[in-house]
């Protein structure tokens, strides 16, 4: 399943059909930081990030962060942040033909969890990622800002646990309304790639003693993450970093 007829007809409107492509979507040297300068046209940027949200909705997880950092700077974005959604086109014209494939097996739901630590070094807020597997092609992703600021790496990772646990909860709700998928529905597997991040949450669900500090907003994903491992809807695992 691709989109490459809707990413041909996006080049050619924003003037990027014969540009030469680039092979990652975002420049990891740019740091993107607030505009206190002249901004630039308002309209063209939110245009430009609407027909990326678009791809990314639909057939292109590869760019997600790139394309929800960007669209932070819509209110007023300069000549920097346009720069960077440039390179979002120019990565799209060597990837328009890709796709996702889905093979039908396996026929159970997988979850990929992952986190960036301090990516905004603005208000210091760190980045969620996770991915959902269903025959072997991508279902449901997203890249998200952070609404807490984690004090450590594993606090990231921890949030990001927590926001992909729920998003396995509504994917559970939503097969469980299929008349056609087999009952009971096993439990959905969430790996993540922070030992410690899956120590705390292993230690939330067993119901040990764990000193820890921080608010309240952190104190309820912990919660979330306790509530859905008793009721056996998840299950968690070590893996390699996604994001």
């Amino acid at each position: 399943m691709t989109q490459s007829h809707y990413i041909e007809k996006i080049l050619k409107r924003f003037n990027f059909a014969d540009c030469s492509p680039v092979s990652t979507p975002m420049d990891p040297s740019v740091k993107l930081m607030e505009n206190k300068g002249t901004p630039i046209s308002q309209l063209e940027y939110s245009k430009a990030i609407g027909s990326l949200m678009y791809a990314m909705t639909s057939t292109m997880p590869d760019i997600a962060f790139a394309v929800g950092k960007l669209s932070r700077y819509t209110k007023n974005a300069n000549a920097q942040h346009w720069q960077a959604v440039n390179r979002v086109f120019k990565y799209l014209k060597g990837t328009m033909d890709y796709g996702l494939s889905y093979l039908g097996y396996p026929s159970v739901l997988e979850g990929h969890s992952d986190a960036s630590w301090i990516t905004n070094l603005e208000d210091h807020s760190s980045t969620t990622g996770w991915v959902f597997l269903l025959g072997g092609g991508a279902i449901s992703w997203a890249s998200k800002k952070q609404t807490c600021i984690a004090n450590s790496t594993m606090e990231s990772e921890f949030i990001a646990l927590s926001s992909a646990g729920k998003e396995a909860e509504w994917l559970r709700n939503m097969v469980y309304e299929i008349p056609l998928w087999s009952k009971p529905i096993a439990p959905i597997s969430i790996r993540c790639d922070n030992v410690a991040a899956l120590g705390r949450a292993y230690t939330q669900i067993h119901g040990k003693e764990c000193i820890h500090g921080g608010s309240k907003r952190k104190t309820k994903k912990r919660n979330e993450i306790r509530e859905k491992g008793e009721r056996s809807e998840n299950e968690l695992y070590s893996s390699n970093t996604i994001l």
